[in-house]
């Protein structure tokens, strides 16, 4: 039988397992997918504990997981463009991801580039569409100056990077162990903590026109004290402080569709994005990885290789 990660009450890394479990039954526009990566988020973590309770409740037995790429096992009736055998790339909205085996509707699911790995493209649907929907929502030009918190971490690193190849001037607020991959990628490095403001401040001497938070709300804090205008503040998780001062939150939802996933994964695959593996994990040792992720330390993308 399948197996896939399941909890069945809200909590720490404790409540994780892995079980077998009965697949639901696959309709007619559905895929049978074999899955051979799906990548780890911090806000399954955060379902996982109950803080997005009021927002996204779990029902349980739940699953986790999103991201995911495998090989086709099954299609439906009614389903044109997949046949058994084809690698794919997609998403679940259905919490299914992590495990050995996945339905999802067929319209969640593109081709994967040959020249994708399967870590990249089991890990790329949560992040790419995030940071594509990030970028988009500030509207920036050439030669505009962005600032990026969390730019090391899964978002943040395609992040940095799509603001690169639009031309933007990228200040990226990151660890001192990050510092150099940022630099690589031509993104001004500046260390987050005390005093943050004024490092700002003198590596943006021409001022900044717009902010990317991916962290909290004290970022969003931080940009208007950078004189940063509301309509030019983006966050993807301080929902509440974001609506307070008229700030953006698009993310995920505003940007999920083959299209965009597909414009990412050509990126990827063509080598004008990088995106980072930190670490994979076996399914079984879901735990460990889920723990490395919530150390908050990573740069880029922990995935999971049922």
């Amino acid at each position: 039988m399948p197996r896939a990660v399941q909890f069945d009450e809200y909590g720490g890394l404790d409540v994780l397992t892995v079980r077998e479990v009965e697949l639901r039954e696959l309709g007619k526009e559905d895929v049978l997918v074999e899955v051979r990566a799906a990548g780890i988020n911090p806000g399954e973590a955060s379902i996982r504990k109950g803080l997005l309770a009021e927002k996204w409740p779990a029902t349980f037995p739940s699953g986790q997981g999103s991201d995911l790429a495998g090989v086709v096992k099954e299609v439906g009736i009614d389903v044109e463009g997949f046949a058994p055998g084809d690698e794919v790339l997609g998403w679940s909205w259905e919490r299914s991801s992590q495990a050995t085996e996945v339905v999802v509707p067929a319209e969640q699911l593109l081709r994967k580039p040959a020249d994708l790995g399967w870590p990249e493209a089991g890990a790329l649907y949560v992040v790419g569409v995030t940071a594509f929907a990030a970028v988009r929502a500030v509207d920036i030009g050439e030669g505009d100056t962005v600032v990026v918190s969390a730019a090391a971490g899964g978002v943040g690193t395609i992040a940095v990077q799509l603001l690169r190849l639009k031309g933007a001037n990228v200040v990226g607020l990151a660890s001192e162990d990050h510092h150099d991959w940022l630099r690589e990628k031509g993104v001004t490095p500046v260390t987050y903590g005390e005093g943050v403001l004024q490092r700002i401040l003198a590596a943006t001497p021409d001022g900044i026109d717009a902010f990317i938070d991916l962290f909290g709300p004290e970022y969003i804090d931080l940009a208007l004290e950078l004189d940063v205008p509301p309509e030019k503040i983006e966050t993807i998780i301080s929902w509440p402080r974001a609506e307070e001062i008229g700030a953006k939150t698009e993310g995920s939802s505003d940007a999920s569709s083959p299209e965009i996933l597909g414009e990412m994964a050509e990126l990827v695959a063509a080598g004008k994005i990088e995106l980072p593996i930190a670490a994979t994990y076996p399914l079984d040792e879901v735990r460990e990885a889920f723990e490395q992720l919530e150390d908050r330390h990573t740069l880029g993308k922990i995935v999971l290789v049922p």
